[in-house]
């Protein structure tokens, strides 16, 4: 398979999903969630990572490094429906994005100093 065609493949796969949970949670919000909530894009990334480099240990640090970055990932979903509940729609998704990058970047600089880098 040439690589514009692999890659076309990944790019369509990858929309795909999301117009699935799009459409999904029109009808259900359960099943939407369901859906998005399953590591789907990790499980991508991590197939596409192996094909291109066929290197187990680097598939090994994603999925670690994937591990601890869904915790602060989950601030996102926490804050929203609080801030929903006290402001409009754009704020919100704004603020609870904001401090989704901030719980990321506590993250990241935790596991750095873990890593003594």
């Amino acid at each position: 398979m040439s690589a514009a065609v692999y890659y076309l493949v990944k790019l369509v796969i990858s929309a795909t999903l999301i117009v699935v949970v799009s459409e999904v949670a029109r009808r259900s919000s359960l099943f939407g969630g369901l859906i998005a909530s399953l590591p789907l894009v990790s499980f991508l990334g991590m197939i596409w990572l192996y094909v291109d480099t066929r290197d187990s240990d680097k598939v090994a640090a994603l999925s670690r490094d994937i591990f601890w970055l869904v915790l602060p990932s989950l601030a996102l979903f926490a804050l929203l429906p609080w801030l929903l509940k006290r402001m409009s729609f754009a704020p919100a998704l704004g603020l609870a994005t904001v401090g989704m990058f901030a719980a990321y970047g506590l993250t990241v600089a935790l596991l750095r100093l873990g890593r003594g880098s």
